[in-house]
């Protein structure tokens, strides 16, 4: 990586980077079913979420964007093949209700939370003048989500993979976000991407010519060269950099 000061633009991923889910989906959507007389197991609904997001992500990439799917239409099947997986009884429109409250709630803040240090983190670096800017596999509503975390205002741009029509790990991405920056003469290896995913964040990133750090916080990349234990750790090796940079000036 490039000492921290040479940096000019630094981005981040959003699920499991600076925010996560207060309870896992599975558990909220039997929460949420229970309203309308639905009882559901929430490991269950948990396991048959991981499952049919998987198979629709294969079928219907980038939120249904790239088979014309649409997004609403993508999570509105993919809570419905959630729920009949548990109980094939459950009635239709009931499960039409449930996923149109489901789609509103996970746009608020109720569903999400902050991860530790991120608030931390991103109010030092916007103190210290770098360009700041969100890079996130996500649907149009990220961007009322980080304003109803409040997260948006860190931000000078919001690249999300359904509204620029590709999604990390691809290189075009990472390009979008350089031009949403709009700084002059910007290079690659004048951009730094923070994430969680060692295939979509910090390959992506690597082979876009950017630098990489990821938040690895199950200790899964130890050789890999930036990694983090947490946002903590590394707002720590960013502020060690700045007292070296001052010790030496």
């Amino acid at each position: 990586m490039r000492h921290i000061h040479k940096l000019k633009l630094i981005t981040f991923d959003i699920t499991d980077t600076l925010l996560s889910f207060r309870k896992a989906p599975g558990q909220y959507y039997a929460d949420i079913a229970t309203k309308y007389d639905i009882k559901c197991d929430g490991i269950e609904l948990s396991k048959n979420f991981r499952t049919h997001f998987k198979d629709m992500t294969k079928t219907h990439p980038n939120y249904g964007l790239t088979t014309g799917l649409g997004w609403e239409r993508w999570w509105k099947e993919l809570i419905t093949k959630t729920f009949k997986q548990s109980d094939p009884t459950i009635d239709f429109q009931k499960l039409d209700t449930i996923s149109a409250n489901l789609i509103n709630d996970y746009k608020t803040f109720m569903c999400w939370k902050h991860c530790k240090g991120a608030l931390d983190l991103l109010s030092y670096l916007k103190h210290k003048g770098f360009t700041l800017g969100v890079i996130s596999n996500f649907d149009p509503r990220l961007d009322e989500t980080l304003e109803n975390a409040h997260l948006r205002h860190y931000f000078k741009f919001i690249v999300s993979s359904y509204n620029v029509g590709v999604e990390k790990p691809h290189s075009e991405i990472f390009e979008a976000a350089m031009k949403c920056s709009n700084i002059k003469s910007l290079s690659s290896d004048e951009c730094l991407h923070v994430g969680d995913s060692y295939l979509l964040d910090y390959e992506g990133a690597r082979n876009a010519g950017w630098n990489a750090a990821l938040i690895d916080t199950k200790n899964q990349y130890g050789n890999v060269d930036y990694t983090f234990l947490s946002l903590f750790e590394l707002h720590q090796y960013v502020a060690k950099g700045d007292k070296i940079l001052a010790e030496t000036s």
